[in-house]
């Protein structure tokens, strides 16, 4: 990991977005943020004010509930699907480096 892939990294997660601008950016209300919030699927961070801050990740992950929900998915269900989502993707890039260390190890064919 190079020094910009770390700092792009960390814009990502830094929680820079309050409810207001959040709701703004996605196009949907606060009530949204707060019930993909009780849902569980994103848990934003709170200023010392208690106020609710939201990073670049968490948005676009509640994007992505928005988009289900807006297709007629109930909340929860949405929630759910975007955590699914997220394991799969996860899962298939761990079997994709298993497959490419396996590859390297293995003796050139005769």
């Amino acid at each position: 990991m190079t020094a910009d892939d770390s700092f792009g990294r960390l814009d990502d997660d830094y929680p820079a977005y309050t409810m207001g601008r959040a709701a703004e950016m996605l196009g949907t209300t606060q009530g949204f943020l707060r019930a993909v919030g009780e849902a569980r699927l994103i848990t934003p961070l709170r200023s010392a004010g208690g106020h609710r801050r939201y990073s670049r990740y968490q948005l676009r992950i509640a994007a992505r509930a928005r988009e289900l929900v807006d297709q007629g998915t109930p909340i929860e269900a949405a929630c759910r699907i975007v955590v699914l989502e997220d394991q799969l993707e996860e899962a298939q890039r761990i079997n994709a480096e298993h497959r490419r260390a396996a590859e390297a190890s293995e003796p050139p064919a005769a």
